[in-house]
């Protein structure tokens, strides 16, 4: 998915793979051999080109930097795929949350104006 800067440009959004496995590695601050175990060990599944070519987001990038920082504190890469698959779901249940709680509200408000 593309959106469009404040001047008008089309620019990649967040989960959109647009970096090679060298530049994700540069940027992350490991070398490609990591980021390749990473995927190996399920922790990070890039977006792959037409041609096969891993392509790494911003929001990849972001998941990098957080498997960097559990492995740097000694965490095992299976404890660390737990622990992202943990935060995935208690993100996806807080954004289910947070619908909730406005639908609610919105009820609530739409009831009082009825009255």
């Amino acid at each position: 998915m593309t959106y469009t800067d404040h001047r008008g440009n089309s620019v990649p959004g967040p989960s959109h793979g647009v970096y090679a496995i060298s530049v994700a590695a540069e940027l992350a601050g490991v070398g490609v051999q990591t980021l390749r175990l990473y995927e190996r060990n399920g922790l990070i599944t890039p977006a792959r080109s037409s041609g096969g070519t891993r392509r790494y987001s911003r929001d990849d990038l972001t998941r990098l930097r957080r498997i960097i920082a559990l492995s740097e504190q000694g965490i095992q890469l299976i404890a660390i795929g737990r622990i992202l698959d943990l935060e995935d779901a208690n993100s996806t249940l807080r954004d289910a949350n947070a619908a909730l709680t406005t639908e609610r509200d919105r009820l609530r408000d739409h009831r009082s104006a009825q009255r």
